[in-house]
């Protein structure tokens, strides 16, 4: 009897099943995709109901041979890829490209955990691919293909090559663009509030109160609007008397987090750990498909599947985490049933796990000398995070005290002239606290932070130590951060678990945004492709456009509707912009955008934001009378900085012609080394694949027949091989393969060399997977445009 063959992605996910596993089994890996819609072009036959047309994915032809060999073999196969549409499509992917002969038994095998019973309980109930989830895998990349595809080559000609637009990605930097257009629009408003320090008889610290009324009716944000009416008020008080009118106490309780998602782990990984969303899923992809912890567990994976927009939990794991609360805590922190949270991200999986330890008893402090500084990090969150969810509530003692102001008021009287109000919250049962304390945005307050007052009763009357009126002004909603971002992203219903860390990638590599200060603050190329695609794609970055397309890939993989019409929905309507935006969109390559920046060359100019062929730079409005351009960065607050050019790299090779040491410079073609002595000495060296300089030109002795004034030199092409052409080059242009064609030279057939050059087909080297450069022949001025894979 043969083995049977487990098809996985990754070999560390391979090796972890495989000891589970055992003898009769032989468990491969894919390595990912193993095909794909080319990059070369569209790959998506319009004509033929979007029919897309796959290809395996350049290097893994060798993966593919190895796994037909390894099928054929085989008594059956299962395809355990990860259980999301990304990994059904990528197991029915395998199938096509693998050929699996007719009559062999294929299965689908699915867990949500890499532990030994997950994978054994998954290998004895398998099932049949499930092509709702492959096609709305398919309808995803064919969608952003199309949008990609499409969109991105009208960049390349209205704004600059090296562009790309994106379904998701696009609508990420305009919710970036109108945030700081925000920020930037907003007027401060000033307003005031009245503080009271006050003091108890006989208690020896005083407790501060914010005045809240005023003549019986609450004080609105702006109602004390200056510094004048906020001093009218205070030498009202000045002289009056206060007492406790009112005393309310009352136990507050304060629920535990439910247990993280993808997007609820990014953020607070990106709050507490620091991380980034794309090292966050990098780390815990590492801790789902197994860490050896030694012993006799070896390999174990250690959480559970970290793509996830699901909170629900097993019971298993929650019987397991309420075992090692009762031990470490105590009954009092177990709350008397499990507890059960709801999912609200919309279209969310429900078949799916939150984000958990796949053992709760397996504790960080246990496994933390097997871990990488991040590994333990994050699988210390994570434990954590699950572990509060399933614990008892904390219990705050909260205390609410209202104190009459006013001239000659007395204990007994009402309708104060003043009312002030005072919170005090205390600790009572910590609960879940005991484990984990949720981290919070930017601008907000934790309300059960504590804060002691003395035992106040009803009639108590007080002294006033000082008044204190404070001044303040609203401030602008803050920056997106990563996490917040992300936040945004899953509230609007924009994207799903696996988009978010590869979408911020993508605009902060395509310079759309940029970090500052660990904010994302949009570049002068994001604001003006977003404002393009406003006005020429509305529905590509509106927000409940993009929420509904993602309501409708749901309910592909939900057998509610055909992937087809979707796409057929989408892109009659598109197909007529990308026609009108053709035409009408406008040219902003030679565009400039005026700074508030005096040009430091001239004194005279204005700086200009210019767009390049490698992103922007700031050059000065009169050129050409003044040549000066730098590179820019922006600081945390948004404002342009001109970056200090670098001081130049000094060689050891020495000039030539001058004697002075050369100096590495760098151009658009490339390094090179420059005379130090430049401009009286304009002498460059070229240098090859190994960074080395080209040897320079040597002469002949021959004159130029075509000039009859330089002297011919013998110089090294890009390949090495030799020419000869005039020393007074650009001035002159001849050139020969031989001295001796230089007897046949007629004005007639000057230049013999440059007419074979134009015989000859534009060559690029492009690089495929496996890091191997091949050549790949174009028509001149071709490219292939980026596109949102």
């Amino acid at each position: 009897m043969g083995e049977k063959l487990v098809i996985v992605e990754s070999p560390a996910k391979a090796r972890t099943i495989q000891k589970y596993l055992g003898q009769g089994y032989r468990v491969e890996a894919s390595m990912g995709h193993v095909r794909d819609l080319p990059k070369s072009d569209l790959g998506v036959d319009l004509d033929a109901n979007f029919t897309p047309v796959y290809e395996v994915s350049p290097g893994k032809e060798k993966i593919i041979a190895a796994l037909r060999k390894s099928i054929r073999q085989a008594d059956a196969v299962y395809l355990a890829t990860d259980p999301d549409r990304e990994g059904e499509a990528i197991a029915w992917h395998i199938t096509e490209a693998a050929k699996i002969p007719r009559g062999k038994p294929v299965y689908r095998v699915v867990f949500t955990e890499i532990t030994p019973g997950a994978v054994r309980s998954a290998m004895a109930s398998p099932r049949d691919i499930d092509r709702r989830l492959v096609d709305a895998q398919q309808a995803r990349r064919v969608l952003d293909r199309l949008v990609g595809y499409k969109l991105s080559p009208l960049l390349w000609e209205k704004v600059r090559r090296g562009l790309s637009a994106g379904r998701v990605q696009s609508v990420a930097v305009r919710l970036i663009v109108e945030r700081e257009r925000e920020i930037e629009a907003f007027v401060p408003q000033e307003y005031w509030t009245i503080e009271a320090d006050l003091l108890k008889q006989e208690a020896r610290d005083p407790f501060r109160a914010v005045l809240i009324e005023r003549a019986g009716r609450k004080l609105e944000k702006f109602d004390i609007g200056s510094g004048e009416q906020a001093q009218a008020i205070i030498v009202d008080l000045e002289g009056a008397a206060y007492i406790v009118r009112k005393v309310t106490r009352r136990d507050k309780r304060r629920s535990p987090p439910p247990p993280f998602t993808t997007s609820t782990l990014q953020q607070e990984a990106g709050r507490k750990l620091g991380f980034s969303a794309k090292r966050t899923m990098a780390v815990a992809q590492q801790l789902y498909e197994g860490v050896d912890i030694g012993g006799d567990e070896g390999l174990v994976g250690l959480i559970t599947y970290m793509r996830t927009d699901s909170v629900n939990v097993s019971r298993e794991a929650q019987e397991e985490a309420r075992i090692v609360i009762r031990d470490r805590y105590g009954e009092a922190y177990l709350p008397p049933k499990p507890p059960v949270y709801k999912t609200k991200t919309k279209g969310a999986q429900e078949a799916h796990e939150a984000i958990r330890p796949t053992l709760s008893r397996r504790t960080p402090e246990q496994v933390q000398p097997y871990l990488t500084s991040d590994q333990y990090r994050l699988y210390e969150l994570i434990w954590k995070r699950f572990v509060a969810s399933q614990m008892e509530a904390a219990v705050f003692d909260s205390t609410t005290v209202d104190i009459g102001a006013g001239r000659g008021i007395e204990r007994s009287a009402g309708n104060d002239p003043y009312t002030f109000r005072t919170t005090g919250s205390v600790l009572k049962f910590p609960g879940f606290l005991a484990v984990y304390n949720v981290s919070l945005d930017e601008g907000e307050e934790d309300e059960d932070s504590e804060r002691r007052l003395p035992l106040l009763a009803e009639g108590d009357v007080l002294a006033l130590v000082q008044l204190l009126p404070v001044q303040h002004f609203t401030e602008p909603p803050p920056r997106f951060t990563e996490a917040s971002l992300v936040k945004e992203l899953e509230r609007l219903g924009i994207g799903r678990p696996s988009t978010y860390a590869p979408t911020i990638s993508t605009i902060i590599e395509r310079e759309y945004v940029e970090l500052a200060d660990k904010k994302l603050v949009p570049t002068t190329l994001g604001r003006v492709v977003t404002d393009l695609l406003v006005q020429h794609f509305p529905s590509i970055v509106d927000y409940g456009f993009t929420s509904e397309m993602e309501q409708q890939l749901d309910d592909i993989a939900e057998g509610e509707k055909e992937w087809t019409p979707v796409l057929r929905s989408f892109y009659e309507p598109f197909e007529q912009k990308l026609a009108d935006a053709q035409r009408s969109m406008r040219n902003v390559k030679r565009e400039e955008i005026l700074t508030d920046l005096t040009c430091p060359k001239c004194s005279q100019g204005q700086l200009a934001i210019r767009f390049g062929k490698n992103g922007e730079f700031l050059a000065c409005n009169r050129y050409p009378e003044c040549d000066f351009t730098s590179d820019f960065h922006r600081d945390g607050e948004g404002r342009i900085v001109i970056d200090a050019p670098a001081a130049p790299e000094v060689s050891d090779v020495i000039c030539e012609l001058c004697g002075r040491p050369m100096v590495l410079k760098k151009s658009r073609f490339g390094p090179f080394l420059g005379c130090s002595g430049y401009p009286e000495c304009k002498n460059t060296r070229r240098l090859d694949k190994q960074g080395k300089p080209v040897p320079p030109p040597k002469a002949t002795g021959v004159t130029c027949p075509k000039c009859r004034q330089g002297e011919l030199l013998e110089r090294r092409g890009k390949f090495g091989r030799p020419f000869f052409g005039c020393s007074r080059y650009p001035k002159c242009d001849y050139l020969v393969n031989s001295l001796e064609e230089v007897a046949n030279y007629t004005p007639e057939n000057n230049a013999p060399m440059e007419a074979k050059a134009e015989e000859q087909p534009a060559t690029k080297r492009t690089k495929t997977s496996t890091g191997k450069k091949r050549a790949k022949t174009t028509a001149p001025g071709s490219g292939t445009p980026n596109v949102e894979d």
